[in-house]
């Protein structure tokens, strides 16, 4: 009776544990995609390497959304192949996880560059484009910023070469012709206030990342316990 009440314990935790996962799924499916919303400038960052991280966010939400689905229904019927794919994938999204930070950490600095090098040739072809131009504008206006690394970047591209004037995005009160007063602009770059605003974030980050990597260790546990207990053949109602 102890076992038997023990493993009825454990299939009330894996239901626990996959409710919680769901949520997890969740939050990494809303943090992907308020990612993707701070960069929705498709005609600014067209660099794929600079939507990679969110993308990638949003994809694992959306494995773990559906998995812990699988879970639930693996405990339910008490089906150890349902139970026992559970804890494969589990341990494989774990690990995909951990491979994930690891890249991201090692290729920091070419995510860096692939994200100035989009904002770059988002000035280079501002005159161009009027779609590259609203991104641009857009982007400068939404940030508070100006330019790639700070406003002066503006004299090297057209229609502002050779001048000290600045697209009227990149002023702090918007009013027609108001980028030719340089008193009246913001001076610091789009890169580095896009990158700070998401350093910002990264507590949010990292405490969903290891809320999330603390709920997939309990599951794999959990999952395990349950695994073992239906293939001794103990009953768990």
């Amino acid at each position: 009776m102890a076992v038997e009440g023990g493993m009825k314990c454990v299939k009330y935790l894996v239901f626990i544990f996959n409710f919680l996962f769901w949520i997890c799924g969740c939050a990494l499916i809303g943090l992907g995609i308020f990612l993707l919303v701070q960069m929705h400038n498709p005609q600014v960052f067209k660099n794929a390497s600079t939507f990679g991280p969110p993308i990638v966010i949003i994809a694992v939400g959306v494995v773990i959304f559906f998995i812990s689905f699988f879970g639930c229904c693996g405990a339910a019927k008490e089906n150890y192949c349902m139970v026992t794919t559970f804890a494969v994938l589990m341990v494989l999204i774990f690990l995909v996880e951990i491979a994930a930070a690891i890249a991201g950490y090692v290729y920091r600095n070419q995510l860096q560059q692939a994200f100035t090098d989009s904002i770059t040739d988002g000035l280079k072809n501002y005159k161009n484009s009027t779609e590259v131009q609203k991104g641009i504008d857009d982007m400068q206006r939404d940030f508070k910023c100006c330019g790639a690394a700070n406003s002066s970047d503006w004299r090297n591209y057209d229609p502002f070469k050779g001048t000290n004037q600045v697209p009227d995005s990149c002023c702090k009160t918007i009013t027609k012709d108001c980028g030719k007063n340089a008193t009246a602009i913001y001076t610091e770059g789009c890169v580095s206030t896009i990158e700070n605003l998401l350093k910002r974030n990264i507590g949010i980050v990292a405490g969903v990342a290891l809320g999330i990597a603390f709920f997939e260790i309990l599951g794999i546990v959990f999952a395990c316990c349950l695994m073992k207990g239906i293939r001794s053949g103990y009953e768990v109602m």
